[in-house]
């Protein structure tokens, strides 16, 4: 019996998805390299993109989408109730993600121009922490393979691996990339969470911040770097709020 009350060699896990891609499922189902032993360790109660079996116990809920209905919010709470843990992954579950898009649009016309005359129930989109406990936070747009094993393992043998506290510049750093700023680009790298390896700036591509914030980020000095490279404020705004990671952020002009 472990701390959080279930023994080690019966781990029950399911995973739930809510609005989303299903994307962050697919990227744990994929990992070929390491999934048989991922799974040897667990109790797989509830994962469509695995296996058919539908059960409703388990002890670990993994939970991939924001919530964007009230048929979801209802079934979001009865997974919660019967969950020792509850892990919020991937950016949607997390901050809303670039379903969050749709929120400034009155929902009346959304549905309007998306479906017609049809009645459609739908509401802004929210993070899962907005209606119940979450007891930890896994972002990323996928989310990173090796960090939900290595987060979900930590849960069952009491070995917790935190997520980085630093930003993506220093993995990009590491990397020995060009700075995409010196390339005339917005990039979120020096406001957001690390732990991607910098797979966006190292494809040349400017991060979007799908992990949000970093711990203690200096976000005036951020601001200021962009009105110094003569690049768009707009344009910074429109890349803060696509993930909706940044909302404590995004409005601020330096």
């Amino acid at each position: 019996m472990n701390h959080l009350g279930f023994k080690l060699d019966s781990i029950k896990i399911g995973s739930f998805d809510f609005t989303c891609c299903e994307g962050c499922q697919l990227q744990l189902a994929n990992r070929e390299s390491s999934l048989p032993d991922f799974l040897a360790l667990l109790d797989i109660r509830n994962f469509r993109e695995i296996s058919s079996e539908r059960h409703d116990d388990y002890d670990i809920a993994l939970v991939e989408g924001s919530i964007t209905r009230s048929d979801e919010i209802r079934r979001l709470k009865t997974i919660r109730q019967k969950a020792k843990v509850l892990v919020a992954y991937g950016s949607c579950a997390c901050f809303g993600g670039v379903n969050s898009r749709k929120n400034p649009i009155p929902q009346e016309e959304l549905i309007r121009e998306v479906y017609g005359d049809k009645h459609i129930e739908t509401m802004p989109s929210m993070r899962i922490a907005d209606f119940v406990q979450v007891d930890y936070s896994i972002p990323g747009c996928p989310v990173s393979k090796k960090e939900v094993e290595q987060i979900v393992v930590g849960l069952v043998t009491r070995s917790l691996v935190s997520l980085p506290r630093f930003p993506v510049c220093v993995e990009c750093k590491q990397r020995l990339n060009t700075c995409l700023f010196d390339l005339g680009e917005i990039c979120l790298g020096p406001v957001t969470r690390a732990g991607c390896d910098a797979v966006c700036p190292s494809g040349k591509t400017p991060c979007l911040g799908c992990r949000g914030p970093a711990d203690d980020i200096n976000f005036p000095a951020f601001s200021q770097l962009v009105h110094e490279q003569g690049l768009s404020t707009e344009e910074m705004r429109e890349k803060l709020a696509f993930y909706n990671g940044f909302t404590d952020y995004h409005d601020h002009e330096g």
